[in-house]
């Protein structure tokens, strides 16, 4: 979970009495539930698509690459948005937008229709998601946030581990001749019932003093990834072309109007999208560098994992899917054990110890490939599995508060906000590099024997640059503090929840 950067009002929670605050939360769960399903169940089923739809390898990239941009670039302005103009209108807002959205991908006729479909519902998604922990803070009392939020990192769990089942399960089935659509579809009676539910149950509340919206800032930081990751996904498909370079090297330029920009606006309104200021927390400035370079790593390896599995090895989805149930318990059961009880006695050793141990299951994992060759099967993998998902498990539940412990209070909103979008703006990057790690090893023109071991060699390449990233990582770490549990004077304080809204990841 990150934190929304907008001031609290102070609304009056509904009485401890009053039933309608727990169908609020039944519907605001069911939004998040829906949206961290959606980014894992499209994962297995992107080699059916790729097969039913004849798209080419640079269009499955953007069907993953495109919602995780569009999410990115609008997670701050749609939690602004909230602030301003009501959570529950912008709540309703982007559940009706992500249905309609999850509509038009069932019903794409072409794989660019899908790939559309799929950037309007990140940025569907991008609107719902910051006001989902926002409604529950102005939902209860502080007494009981605490039971909420716990129930929050249930269905985060759950979620990791039911949409790749999910998602193997409804392309497997082919329900009514749809094939890999149902993935989609799914979402449609949910999402009508979670907006007629919604408008009648949920209580509406805004801030006194939101910041302004800042169109441009986004703009230019769409802009900048975008000059980046389309010639990274396109590249290898047209020969690397001269005005590809070009737009990588302008993409920097874009940025650095962005930080100009920024330094600026922040002067004239108090209100940019990226507070520069933070950067000069030496924390933050590691945590932020580890955020977007965990994104890419993630990014690479889920996408590629899949293709190995499916065109690689021609597994069928269902295979495929339960295969990665040994990973998601093992994420999940880590992520418990660290927050609870390994960050309060060993601090940051703890997410070094896990950028450690998830590059040692990603070597284990090239071993056991290399061995078995097209003969692994799912039980082969599940030691490197495991080891990767407690390897991640150690990372991902901490790492939020290790990045926010010295940045100050009246900052805490927009930092956790910004470790939120660069995490998916790394994502992006990751899913786009898939083309240089992956696809960029195999030859253009490959006969039919040679399709399995080809998969097979270019998944280890992948897994080598996926060990190299942690092992940059567990350097990055050294930067974060040694408590990361314990928050400095001036920092954001222990019952900041109470203060600040959490956004879900």
């Amino acid at each position: 979970m990150t934190f929304k950067q907008t001031p609290q009002p102070a609304p009056v929670p509904p009485a401890a009495g009053d039933r309608r605050r727990w169908f609020a939360l039944a519907i605001v769960m069911t939004a998040a539930f829906m949206d961290l399903v959606d980014v894992t169940i499209v994962n297995i089923a992107i080699p059916s698509i790729q097969r039913d739809e004849g798209a080419s390898f640079s269009q499955i990239q953007w069907i993953t690459a495109g919602y995780a941009l569009a999410f990115a670039a609008g997670l701050i302005t749609g939690g602004r948005l909230g602030d301003i103009h009501g959570r529950k209108r912008v709540f309703l807002v982007g559940i009706g937008g992500f249905t309609l959205a999850s509509a038009l991908c069932g019903l794409a006729a072409n794989p660019e229709m899908l790939v559309a479909s799929r950037i309007l519902q990140g940025g569907m998604a991008a609107l719902m998601v910051p006001q989902v922990l926002s409604i529950v803070h102005a939902t209860f009392p502080a007494h009981e946030r605490g039971k909420v939020f716990g129930l929050f990192g249930a269905i985060v769990g759950l979620g990791a581990v039911s949409g790749p089942l999910l998602g193997a399960l409804l392309t497997e089935w082919n329900l009514f001749g749809l094939e890999w659509r149902p993935i989609f579809l799914i979402n449609l009676p949910v999402g009508i019932a979670g907006l007629v539910l919604g408008s009648r149950f949920i209580t509406e509340s805004k801030a006194p003093r939101a910041l302004r919206l800042d169109p441009v800032g986004v703009a230019l930081v769409t802009l900048g990834l975008l000059m980046l990751i389309y010639p990274l996904t396109r590249g290898e498909e047209l020969g690397w072309p001269l005005w590809g370079y070009l737009s990588m090297a302008g993409s920097l330029v874009v940025l650095a109007v962005l930080v100009a920009y920024e330094r600026r606006k922040s002067a004239r309104d108090g209100s940019p999208l990226v507070e520069l200021s933070l950067f000069r927390v030496k924390s933050f400035a590691a945590g932020i560098a580890v955020q977007t370079v965990f994104g890419v790593a993630l990014g690479v390896f889920f996408l590629v994992w899949t293709l190995y599995m499916q065109f690689g090895l021609g597994w069928s989805p269902l295979r495929a899917g339960l295969t990665g149930v040994p990973f998601s318990i093992a994420v999940s059961t880590a992520a418990g054990i660290s927050v609870q009880t390994l960050v309060p006695r060993f601090g940051r050793k703890v997410l070094q110890t896990g950028a450690l141990v998830m590059a040692a299951g990603v070597l284990l994992y090239m071993v056991e490939s290399g061995r078995y060759g097209l003969a692994i099967t799912s039980w082969q993998m599940a030691l490197p599995l495991v080891v990767m998902g407690l390897g991640m498990g150690l990372i991902v539940a901490p790492l939020t508060d290790a990045v926010l412990s010295q940045v100050p209070r009246e900052h805490a909103g927009a930092a956790s906000g910004l470790i939120n979008t660069v995490q998916q703006m790394g994502n992006a990057l990751g899913l786009g590099l898939v083309s240089v790690v992956f696809f960029g090893t195999m030859s253009d023109r490959l006969t039919p024997d040679r399709i399995g071991p080809a998969y097979v060699d270019a998944f280890q390449n992948a897994l080598g640059w996926v060990a190299a990233v942690m092992a940059v990582i567990f350097l990055l770490m050294f930067a974060l503090p040694r408590r990361p549990a314990q928050h400095v004077e001036g920092g954001p304080a222990e019952d900041s929840a109470q203060e600040q809204e959490p956004a879900l990841v």
